[in-house]
């Protein structure tokens, strides 16, 4: 009880120093002569976030009542809340996190692209779209990104366009559906973005593999394991994990090194 009475305190004092730095202006409201107080006024912020005063004026007060993710939604933007404000806001009236919408476009940090070129192994970076952002050497002579144009280093079109990538990935007919079984869980992430949904429709017009494998909605958890590649005609055997590599988790780290005599798990999904 004591720490849900917290919880309910922060959340009141977090709501109203929020309503307190913002301005009129700032969510397009005219600024109506002085003020008694700073900022945005209770009815205000109820208003635009399409809620009762009576009902806000509870929540503000830090009273037991309940919220919906929409209502929290709705409050962020009012409130002009980043990406770390919302999630603050759900965890106080939540106690759990928000589910935070996938982006496609990012930028590789350079330390992680230092990073990935000093491993010794075939590294490179990709973002939910699949988007091969970065790679070292040991990767672009395993997969040949390098051959390919800037636009089309997505990681899912050259596994369903590439013939090389066809030839390289060992039992191909196997991994492939499983591969694409865990792009799907970053569609499901980003599915506010239209380039990922223009690289489905784009597969779909030109490999039969992913459109029908695509449509049968097939979805694998995630981890780490083993995929063997063909290399000068003999199949090698590589371990292969994805590390998050910032911390709204756009990026992922993808590395491949050559098995050990240790047992590992059977093959799985890319990341």
């Amino acid at each position: 009880m004591r720490t849900l009475e917290r919880t309910r305190s922060n959340l009141a004092a977090f709501l109203r120093t929020r309503r307190e730095g913002l301005a009129p202006a700032d969510v397009g409201l005219p600024s109506g002569g002085r003020r008694r107080t700073a900022g945005l006024r209770r009815e205000e912020v109820a208003a635009l976030a399409g809620v009762g005063l009576t009902w806000y004026t509870w929540l503000e007060q830090g009273r037991d009542i309940n919220v919906s993710s929409t209502f929290l939604d709705n409050l962020a933007r009012v409130l002009k809340l980043d990406a770390a404000e919302r999630r603050h806001l759900f965890l106080l009236a939540h106690e759990r996190p928000p589910a935070e919408p996938g982006k496609t476009w990012c930028v590789l940090p350079p330390l992680v692209r230092r990073l990935m070129h000093d491993l010794p192994h075939p590294a490179f970076v990709l973002n939910v779209r699949w988007d091969v952002l970065g790679f070292n050497a040991p990767a672009d002579a395993l997969f040949g990104f390098g051959t390919h144009a800037p636009e089309r280093r997505n990681l899912l079109w050259l596994l369903f366009t590439d013939s090389l990538l066809h030839a390289r990935i060992d039992a191909w007919e196997e991994q492939a559906p499983l591969m694409l079984s865990s792009f799907r869980r970053d569609f499901a992430r980003a599915m506010q973005e239209a380039d990922i949904h223009a690289l489905v429709d784009e597969l779909e017009q030109v490999s039969p593999e992913f459109k029908a494998w695509w449509r049968q909605h097939d979805v694998h958890a995630p981890c780490n394991g083993v995929r063997k590649l063909t290399i000068d005609g003999q199949p090698e055997s590589f371990e292969h994990t994805s590390l998050t590599v910032d911390e709204d988790r756009h990026l992922r780290l993808v590395v491949y090194a050559r098995q050990q005599d240790a047992a590992v798990p059977a093959d799985c999904s890319e990341s």
